[in-house]
Formats: structure tokens, C-alpha cells, sequence
């Protein structure tokens, strides 16, 4: 069973409008010298980008399996 392209598209769009809300308090925290959550957003920010990515191949490549 696939999985529906749009839920797909749309699960991608909302990770990367956390990992844009998720940037720009990490951001404020390291210019805050808030450095331990600074360093654990950022943290989580590569986490969500990466997300971002495999979904991305999901839904530019509905056919590709791996």
C-alpha cells in the first residue's frame, strides 16, 4: 500500500515550518549565550531537516522504494 502523495507534501511543508520556528528560537538562545539550548535546538533542527529530506524523496519519487 502507498502512501497518499498529499498527506505526504503536506507532512513535509509542516516539518519545515517547525524546523523554520525551531531555527529562529535556537538562534535567540545562542544569541542569548544560552549555549546548552541553543546547542539541543540545533540538534533538533538537523533531526527535522533531515525528516524533511527523506519525505521530500518520498514525494518527488512516489515509485521509488527502499
Amino acid at each position: 500500500m502507498s502512501a497518499p502523495l498529499a498527506e505526504l507534501s503536506s507532512l513535509a511543508t509542516a516539518l519545515e515550518e517547525l524546523r523554520q520556528r525551531v531555527a529562529a528560537i535556537a538562534d535567540q538562545a545562542a544569541s542569548e549565550q544560552d549555549d546548552d539550548t541553543a546547542s539541543e535546538l540545533f540538534a533538533v533542527e538537523r533531526a527535522l531537516t533531515g525528516a524533511h529530506r527523506r519525505l521530500g524523496r518520498i514525494t518527488s519519487a512516489p515509485g521509488r522504494r527502499r
